[in-house]
């Protein structure tokens, strides 16, 4: 899955509070429903200000009272699943209160002119957004679109085509591809689908312990402990030591402390001398 973070894309902060779910019946597909430039489909680098737009416009949005972008997630044409109100918060988009309380809300950058067909790369994204909604964000097996049960034409014919026939990946594309750093390829592992950060409660896991490990391997100091697998206040620090230290070698990192797609990925890459 090619996860990419809001701080990774440059979200704005929400105007409110979110209101918490803690499962959903599964996940509504959408779509823009009005145009979507043509570039963003040969120049990925335009994605992430596209994702921009779409939250501004709809904070300036004063008749739906939007307090942040409406969906939890937008997949792009290559099939980076960018993260919009994320798990276990109630979006905006799926028309009322009890329709975005029943199912995540997942748009796909596709709109009634410049890109109107979803790609490839966007099916496995979006089936990649489905799974993660699923496996962490306590989504039941339910996928269907946004027309369901509400009046609209979204998410256009081509999705809800694709939908009724089970929103399957695109025959032999087998999983979705892994994140490849602006360096070129990576020897990194899969990213494990979720970002590690400092949070409470503490999290913990194997997937914790190899990014430290990795750390050590680089000659990065994560505490006294080591790779113990817990994402503690050492780790975050050392984190984002070696976010500043990648930005100057040439990696766009932003030092958050937290470990998203770029940031696994940047730990694979030739050594950083420092």
């Amino acid at each position: 899955m090619k996860l990419v973070s809001r701080s990774e894309w440059g979200a704005a902060r929400p105007t409110g509070s979110y209101i918490p779910v803690s499962s959903t019946k599964g996940v509504k597909i959408h779509y823009e429903g009005s145009a979507v430039p043509g570039a963003l489909a040969s120049d990925h680098s335009r994605c992430a200000g596209h994702v921009r737009d779409i939250q501004a416009s709809h904070m300036a949005n004063r008749d739906e009272g939007w307090i942040d972008i409406a969906y939890s997630f937008v997949v792009c044409p290559h099939g980076y699943v960018h993260e919009g109100r994320g798990l276990h918060h109630k979006n905006g988009a799926n028309g009322n209160g009890p329709l975005n309380a029943g199912h995540y809300a997942v748009c796909a950058m596709v709109g009634t002119s410049g890109i109107t067909s979803p790609t490839d790369d966007m099916l496995n994204g979006l089936v990649d957004a489905i799974e993660y909604c699923r496996s962490e964000g306590g989504a039941g097996s339910e996928v269907r679109g946004h027309r369901d049960g509400y009046a609209t034409d979204c998410p256009g014919d081509d999705l809800y085509a694709w939908i009724q026939q089970g929103a399957p990946r695109p025959s032999g594309s087998g999983a979705a591809p892994a994140p490849v750093p602006p360096s070129g390829p990576s020897a990194a592992p899969p990213f494990p689908g979720r970002i590690l950060r400092l949070a409470e409660p503490m999290m913990r896991g194997s997937d914790v312990r190899t990014a430290q490990a990795r750390l050590i391997e680089r000659t990065w100091n994560v505490g006294p402990d080591g790779a113990d697998g817990w994402y503690g206040e050492h780790t975050r620090s050392t984190v984002v030591a070696f976010q500043q230290d990648s930005t100057a070698n040439g990696w766009p990192l932003d030092d958050d402390g937290e470990i998203g797609p770029l940031t696994w990925a940047a730990l694979w890459d030739r050594p950083v001398t420092r």
